[in-house]
């Protein structure tokens, strides 16, 4: 049986649907599953277990040069990698007109068909023609975290049961298998939202309490406004603390594996962090941790507060998480 799995973007949601590949691979032994996704995230997909073949997709940058002989030479070869295989079926797991339009883009075998989110979950974005461009479409229920979102959402398009809400990513590392841990602690302070940062004095008190206790610091970034944030914590923080280069998501992916655990704002690689099982601290300024965070975990916690979490929260919700030794479980909210 071959799959398609339509999720283009972003890297949180990315994140949030490897969980329902695994249950795909579980249920569905011979299953073969391939995935749509932007190139930036490609590197991650291909290492999640049970995917066999990503089909990088750059409609980001296509929709801003589409007039130009190359970018509709590119949306062919698109167009002629995903014609290589036809699919019993289609699963858009984004809910958007573009993920739409790509789903429709599959071929599909002769009993093969197309399913799509039916309805908006709370929190989400949903556009219609999801449900227009789909031969099923799927109502699901309006308050689900996104992880059970997608888990749902398979299950129902495959018909087969979620026997449990235990959540698995299926994201290793190599420096787990290596068993490579250091005493660094990650700090991921950068996020494609303003609103959703916490202040930069507070990243550096946080790193004091952490030197104290004998771990370093290290600082992620993925643009030059959030680099120069990351040099000037480091800078507070004294020899200790360490701006890591940018890397590709695998290899970053890797290294944070190798980390004591992790603190970071809601962002996509704060939810790698959860995906690998690390100790992990993630923060909101909003009361959205149960649409998007850990939730029921023992070494992964959220933390929200109105305008921020205090450091003093953050630092008690740290000790928690690190003082656990067993791996936790990803588990989710009831549907």
């Amino acid at each position: 049986m071959n799959i398609l799995i339509v999720k283009l973007s972003s890297l949180g949601d990315v994140v949030h649907t490897m969980p329902a590949v695994q249950d795909i691979v579980r249920a569905l032994p011979q299953a073969q599953i391939d995935w749509v996704v932007e190139p930036g995230f490609a590197s991650l997909v291909q290492r999640c277990q049970g995917v066999r073949r990503v089909i990088p997709c750059a409609l980001r940058a296509w929709r801003a040069s589409w007039w130009r002989a190359d970018t509709r030479a590119s949306w062919r070869a698109f167009r002629a990698d995903l014609s290589r295989v036809q699919y019993d079926a289609v699963i858009d797991c984004q809910g958007l007109t573009k993920s739409a339009i790509v789903a429709r883009c599959a071929q599909l075998s002769a009993s093969g068909k197309r399913y799509a989110l039916g309805n908006r979950t709370a929190g989400s974005g949903y556009e219609a023609p999801t449900r227009w461009l789909a031969d099923v479409a799927i109502t699901l229920p309006t308050q689900v975290h996104a992880v059970q979102r997608s888990r749902l959402l398979c299950a129902q398009a495959l018909g087969y049961a979620l026997t449990n809400n235990v959540w698995h990513f299926g994201l290793p590392a190599q420096s787990n298998i290596a068993g490579a841990a250091t005493k660094t602690v990650a700090f991921i302070h950068g996020t494609s939202r303003p609103d959703k940062c916490w202040n930069e004095s507070h990243w550096v008190q946080l790193g004091h309490l952490l030197l104290a206790q004998g771990f370093a610091v290290a600082l992620l970034h993925g643009s030059d406004e959030e680099e120069l944030r990351s040099k000037r914590i480091a800078q507070a923080l004294g020899a200790q603390a360490q701006v890591w280069p940018r890397m590709p998501l695998d290899a970053l992916t890797d290294k944070l594996a190798q980390c004591a655990g992790a603190i970071g704002v809601d962002s996509g690689l704060s939810h790698i962090a959860v995906a690998l099982d690390i100790p992990h601290v993630q923060l909101y300024n909003f009361d959205t941790a149960w649409r998007t965070g850990p939730v029921g975990l023992t070494r992964q916690v959220s933390v929200y507060a109105a305008p921020q979490p205090s450091v003093e929260q953050v630092w008690q919700a740290w000790q928690q998480v690190s003082s656990t030794g067993q791996p936790a479980r990803s588990t989710s909210m009831a549907a």
